[in-house]
């Protein structure tokens, strides 16, 4: 097996570790919340506390990567992870799994921008959007197939063993890295922690994170708008104070960078709207009397469009650029909300067909501008470049479901018609950064004869 492919797998492993954290562990719920007498405001935080502890260690990942070595740095968040993991499954309160719960966000967080920039180093840029399509069926197949998986481990053991069962998948990937990744080269560098600049950041996403669960629930949404408010103030703070600062924790002037920069304003409007609408359409179904496993049956079809996608943008990605698949996907997942509007009785085809179109726009989009932000990046910068990728990331899906829930909330139960319309038109809002991207100079790259040498 090739080292990039070595690479590549135990990358892949601790993904799909995360996904599977993700989307499997509200499955059990239920079980926690009779066990350890837990209120729904507690167990959203079981979700958020991961998510929290994946965002915040992300700034730091760059830095810790220089000082400890990106093999170390791996293996170590792994044993974390799987430390963390086992920590779960034994918390005896529900604040207990709560804090393991971040805990177990911290290792995660420092595997993926970690893992991803290791992994597409390895990769030269004609190659990269073939691997982006395998990193982004692993992110279609877990969440399609976890809950399901989680179902079944609560109803023949329990709740707990989600979390156990962690633990050799985790070590697994640790002895796999182990034994494949190339010891970390020694270096003369010693940078200092940017602690100002890593404050900032923190607090930033902190209260970012803080205002999108505010505003989740009707008896806080009043104090959200104080909080982002705070966020924003905090933000502008670190951006003004890192921008031109050398060892930053972040390296802000890679988002002067046109792929980059319009990949992250994609996967802000296109899969992080998408999830929002996903959660109102799981609410408007009920009402019109679908239960909830024909709603669940419902996302086979945009798994199906979703592979098909990934599939398609893989591979005509470096024949036709970004901007046709961009346009494509973003025009497709619109019409398949509209549709999803429009929809006044239970009607089954109408409702494959909807989830369908969003599915195959949502993922082309997907696959384009992961491939986009990584294709001319280079090595240097792809730590940076990697950890700035996932803040994006995780920030696009808390935030596309934080604001039209809450524009639900605004406009009431009859609502949902005019959330789906916001949702239709933000997902063509980057259309116009879209048409005006230069896509030649990516086309050029893809096709210069040194590169396709290098990549055979």
């Amino acid at each position: 097996m090739a080292y990039r492919s070595k690479v590549a797998l135990v990358y892949l492993l601790g993904f799909a570790l995360d996904l599977l954290n993700m989307f499997a562990a509200s499955i059990a719920y239920p079980d926690i919340a009779r066990q350890l007498h837990a209120s729904v405001t507690q167990l959203a935080w079981i979700t958020n506390a991961y998510m929290l502890g994946l965002t915040l260690i992300i700034p730091m990942s760059v830095w810790l990567a220089a000082r400890v070595g990106e093999r170390r740095l791996i293996l170590g968040s792994l044993l974390v992870f799987a430390i963390a993991s086992g920590l779960v499954a034994q918390a005896g309160s529900i604040e207990s799994l709560i804090g393991w719960r971040l805990l177990q966000g911290l290792g995660g967080g420092l595997l993926l921008p970690v893992g991803q920039a290791l992994a597409y180093r390895e990769f030269p840029a004609t190659q990269r959007a073939h691997f982006t399509g395998v990193v982004l069926l692993v992110a279609l197949m877990v969440p399609a197939l976890s809950p399901a998986a989680g179902g079944l481990i609560v109803e023949a053991l329990s709740w707990r063993w989600i979390f156990y069962l962690n633990m050799p998948m985790a070590l697994l990937a640790f002895g796999l890295g182990l034994l494949w990744l190339k010891p970390d080269q020694p270096t003369r560098e010693r940078p200092t922690l940017d602690a100002r600049g890593l404050l900032l950041a923190v607090s930033a996403l902190s209260l970012l994170l803080i205002a999108v669960s505010l505003a989740s629930a009707t008896a806080t949404r009043h104090l959200a708008g104080a909080v982002l408010l705070l966020s924003a103030i905090t933000l502008c703070v670190y951006v003004r104070d890192g921008w031109r600062k050398p060892g930053a924790v972040l390296d802000l002037q890679l988002i002067k960078h046109p792929s980059l920069r319009l990949a992250m304003l994609i996967y802000l409007f296109v899969p992080g709207i998408f999830t929002g609408t996903n959660m109102l359409a799981v609410l408007y179904l009920h009402d019109l009397g679908f239960g909830a496993a024909q709603t669940g049956a419902l996302m086979l079809s945009w798994a199906a469009a979703s592979g098909l996608a990934i599939m398609l943008g893989k591979r005509r990605f470096n024949r036709v650029g970004p901007k046709p698949l961009l346009i494509a996907g973003m025009l497709l997942q619109s019409l398949g909300i509209v549709m999803l509007m429009q929809i006044e009785e239970p009607a089954a085809g109408p409702l494959i067909l909807a989830y369908a179109l969003m599915g195959l726009g949502g993922s082309l989009c997907s696959v384009t501008a992961q491939t986009l932000a990584f294709v001319g990046m280079s090595a240097e910068k792809m730590g940076h470049s990697s950890a700035l990728w996932n803040i994006n990331r995780q920030l696009g899906f808390c935030l596309g479901a934080a604001l039209l829930s809450s524009l639900l909330g605004a406009l009431g139960a009859n609502g949902f018609k005019y959330c789906f319309l916001a949702a239709a038109l933000l997902t063509l809002l980057p259309m116009a950064a879209v048409l005006r991207f230069d896509a030649s100079k990516v086309l050029a790259l893809l096709n210069s004869p040194a590169l396709q040498e290098k990549s055979t």
